[in-house]
Parts: C-alpha cells; structure tokens; sequence
C-alpha cells in the first residue's frame, strides 16, 4: 500500500535518533513482557503519548511487528483534520548475540494545532525477538509547559522493572512483576488476532502504564466498515475497559476503541481516544509492508 519511500525515509531518521538509546542491563537477560512506553499527561498530549505506546501491526512472529514494516497516522482533533502524525516503524537486530525487535514511535502535532500545542515525543520498546517479550522501553516527549525522559528495564530474574526517570530521578523505583504477562495496551488490543475474537468476547489483559500496572478487559465490539485514506476496510472494533477498581485515565472517563481490518494483514487502521474535553482520532494514511528475506539479506550483508 502507497507511501512506502517517505515512511522509509522517516523510519530511518528516527532510528538514527533512536539508535543511541541503550539499555545496559538487557545483555544476557531473560526475555520479558510487553510493556508500555509512555506517561500520561492531560487533554492533546494523552492521546500522542498513548500512540508512544506502539501501534504494531499484526504478525504470525511472536513481536507484532516485523523488520521494515512502517505505519504512518493521521490524527484528527475536533475540527482540525490534521491534528498531528504519528508514525511507527520496527527494525531487527542484535545485541550481545540476543536477537531484537526495536518498534519505534514519533509522534508531532501540526498545522495551526502545532501553534497552539506543541508536541513532539519518541518511543522506543525492544523485544527479545525469539519470543516477543519485552526487554526494554523509552519513553521521551515534550509539549509546550513540560517534558518527560524515562526508561525501564525488565529484569525477570529478580521478577522486578527497574524504572528510571531521567528528569524527576525521586520517581525512580524497582515495580514488583505481576503474575502473567504485562503487556501494553496497544500490543494487548492487537495481539488478540491470534485469539480470533468475536463481537461479544472478553479477554483479560494485565497493562503497564508508566508506573502501574492495570488489571483490564479487551472486549470485542461490532463489526464496522472504516474509510481512510488508504481505502475502505471491514474492521472488528476492540475496546479495552476496567470496570473494577478503575484508576488513571479510566477513572477519569477516558475510553480507548481500536479498529482492525479483517484482512489477511490485520492492521490497527484507527484508534481513538476520547476524554471529557475532546476526543482524537488516528486514521491509517501509509503502510509499508516488512522486508523480505532477499530484502533482509541486502539490508544486513555479512561482514
């Protein structure tokens, strides 16, 4: 589907961006969980930060997404159709012969929202390759009033996350693992394509956000036919909800609806954040499938 040569260019620049985030403690660890990367913060910035979270496509591999695949979104806010963007790309590599995944996240606001609210924010999670668990996440983003840097390392060993933040070092922690495995929420929602949902269907799901863990329910909604500028796709909608003992954003009213096609590719094609003051909405506006093995090849060549 079209677009492919910008999200390349784009992809390759943020990685290079990226590429200097390294996590000491992943040499030689046990593969872990999916977590989430990313913080929560107020109205605009909410629904970029919870794209920094990862917006994976489906896959038959353990990590959702695969070396070169890229998405690029459209964000719509209110009556601003092109709020922002936000787009996605994974690579593979390795690291003390530990093969990865990097799943990259920049997302921006633009056009008359930019001057109203600025936003522009990185994400970065590193999964063991092998079985899609999560090693390591990254989080950066800055707005007009503030700025946040953390990081967090999944140490399974000891069964802790070793949280750091690199701007406020009091909310530094080590976070008890719950039982089970810790996902985030966007990896949650997508994932259940190997779970052949049907509308009507609960499954539950244990979620990181930045700190805190939450004990959630990915529930199936209605089939719905979705337009975005990559065309027209039947999709199933999934809607993630905390009815016990809410917290954090679903205390405070927010809902959450992703809308994946029921093709052979099952891609996330819209997501939508809704709040007390507005809502967001991503639409699916280029994808660039993953390499492939020739590509691969061409992309690693032997020493």
């Amino acid at each position: 589907m079209g677009g492919g040569g910008g999200l390349e260019s784009a992809a390759a620049t943020w990685r290079k961006t990226l590429g200097g985030c390294t996590f000491p403690r992943v040499r030689g660890q046990t593969p872990a969980p999916a977590g989430l990367c990313g913080d929560q913060m107020k109205p605009f910035a909410l629904f970029f930060l919870l794209a920094l979270n990862v917006l994976p496509t489906f896959a038959d591999p353990p990590v959702a997404m695969q070396d070169g695949e890229a998405l690029r979104y459209r964000v719509r806010w209110g009556i601003f159709g092109h709020a922002g963007e936000i787009v996605v790309a994974a690579e593979q590599g390795e690291t003390a012969g530990l093969p990865q995944i990097r799943i990259s996240t920049h997302t921006k606001t633009r056009g008359l929202i930019r001057g109203l609210y600025l936003f522009d924010g990185d994400g970065e999670c590193v999964f063991d390759a092998r079985d899609g668990r999560l090693l390591a996440i990254r989080a950066w983003s800055n707005t007009s009033k503030k700025a946040t840097k953390t990081m967090a390392v999944f140490d399974y060993n000891e069964k802790l996350v070793n949280y750091v933040d690199f701007i406020r070092p009091e909310r530094n922690a080590e976070l008890p693992l719950p039982e089970g495995n810790a996902m985030d929420l966007i990896t949650s929602l997508i994932g259940t394509r190997r779970w052949d949902m049907k509308p009507g269907q609960r499954i539950p799901a244990t979620v990181m956000f930045d700190k805190d863990f939450y004990e959630l329910e990915i529930v199936a909604g209605d089939y719905e036919t979705v337009e975005t500028p990559l065309g027209t796709f039947k999709t199933l909608v999934l809607i993630p909800t905390m009815e016990k003992n809410p917290k954090g954003m679903f205390k405070r009213g927010a809902t959450v609806r992703v809308w994946i096609s029921q093709d052979e590719q099952r891609l996330p094609v819209k997501f939508e954040v809704g709040m007390k003051w507005g809502t967001g909405t991503a639409l699916l506006s280029e994808y660039q499938p993953p390499l492939k093995g020739d590509q691969v090849a061409n992309a690693n060549p032997s020493p």
